[in-house]
């Protein structure tokens, strides 16, 4: 018997994670270096914020092309070539001579996230019972969450030492181990028979599909618009000493984690009751940035509770699930394309706000629109959902 054949879920899910915890670990951590990789490039921190918008951009595109195109590949064989790549693509960016460079080279990182995401998440759900398939999405997505308690803070520190490039050579050595590791221990899962790009595009006529996408494509835009300019508004604001910026980026992973953790016990009863309550807790958080920026305690707080409140990735991947039938490989991706326009359209606006002189904690403001703007999307969602099964299932678990 091989050593995949023997893996437990638990050992599938830890291993799926620890990519989890290399994209996150590089996702996060580019919004916290965006000072040093700015002066570094010579280039202003707004502009800087372009790096990651061109990386969400490489999501978005990738996520729904890999999913499709790659319909009848074997899914171990997907995640050891998605992350075989993200490692190659971190590598160069890590030697990236321009800004020029840097730009191409993080749309070209992108690429496989969502793909990765989507696949590592039907793999972790698809050795569970079905009625435990939230907390095997949450145990992937704790990887992530894990990465901004101890990745970020650490390579936040590692770039005020030795510099914003040891980011990503290490992320790349994480993304190679993982791809190693998925080959050894993941069990191989053959595509369905009727498995084809045209059955994965069949989710695009799928209305909820849609809907449930634009909620976290515009409700989790002011997480990140928050959190790209966080490090700088620390330091221009809070006025807190550069030592002590790792501690607040630690902060938000221990609100996700938690949240990841806590959430899908509840989402798994009411999937889209739990999404509703996390876009209005994440609104009222993120009108709270403003006034709390002004003290280290007050917006160490303020970032747990925003942090807590990104379980919504969480809780959308189940819901998407339910609604996507037969079509769940690009459902399942397009969710992590959905992130990353949010993770795209925060940055933008806020960088706008801060641009035209609204100042630091303006990105606050312009975060709680995005998911006020995003709690409006889910009551679309909720008031057109009427099909026979989704009345079934509202009345059983309580969500409807």
């Amino acid at each position: 018997m091989s050593t995949a054949a023997r893996s437990t879920p638990a050992l599938v899910h830890l291993v799926l994670a620890l990519g989890g915890f290399a994209i996150g670990t590089t996702e996060f951590a580019t919004m916290s270096l965006l000072p040093d990789l700015a002066h570094d490039l010579q280039i202003s921190v707004p502009v800087a914020g372009h790096v990651i918008s061109a990386y969400a951009l490489g999501v978005v595109v990738g996520a729904p092309l890999i999913a499709v195109l790659s319909a009848r590949v074997p899914r171990r064989t997907l995640l050891v070539a998605l992350m075989g790549f993200y490692a190659l693509a971190n590598g160069l960016s890590a030697i990236a001579p321009t800004y020029a460079w840097m730009l191409g080279l993080r749309f070209l990182t992108g690429l496989p996230h969502g793909a990765y995401f989507g696949i590592a998440m039907l793999t972790a759900a698809s050795v569970v019972p079905a009625d435990q398939r939230a907390r095997a999405v949450g145990h992937v997505l704790l990887g992530l969450t894990v990465a901004t308690i101890v990745g970020v803070p650490l390579a936040n520190w590692l770039g005020q030492v030795a510099g914003w490039r040891w980011c990503f050579g290490i992320v790349a050595a994480l993304a190679l181990t993982t791809a190693i590791l998925v080959a050894m221990l993941t069990p191989e899962q053959q595509p369905d028979k009727g498995a084809s790009p045209s059955r994965e595009l069949g989710a695009l006529k799928r209305s909820q599909v849609w809907l449930t996408l634009a909620v976290g494509a515009i409700g989790f835009g002011g997480v990140f618009s928050v959190y790209t300019y966080l490090a700088s508004t620390l330091t221009a604001v809070t006025a807190v000493p550069a030592r002590f910026i790792p501690c607040v980026f630690a902060a938000f992973g221990v609100g996700m984690t938690a949240g990841n953790i806590i959430v899908p016990y509840f989402a798994e009863r009411a999937v889209m009751r739990a999404a509703g309550l996390l876009l209005l807790g994440s609104a009222v958080t993120l009108a709270f940035y403003s006034a709390a920026a002004a003290h280290f305690w007050t917006v160490t707080l303020d970032v747990i509770a925003i942090g807590f409140c990104g379980a919504l990735a969480t809780v959308l991947q189940t819901r998407l699930m339910d609604v996507a039938g037969d079509a769940q490989s690009l459902a399942a991706a397009l969710n992590h394309s959905a992130f990353n326009v949010a993770n795209a359209l925060g940055p933008w606006l806020g960088g706008l706000a801060i641009a035209s002189g609204f100042g630091w904690t303006s990105t606050g403001w312009v975060g709680c629109g995005l998911a006020l703007a995003g709690f409006g999307a889910w009551v679309v969602a909720l008031i057109t959902d009427r099909s026979p099964v989704a009345l079934v299932a509202g009345t059983e678990r309580g969500a409807v």
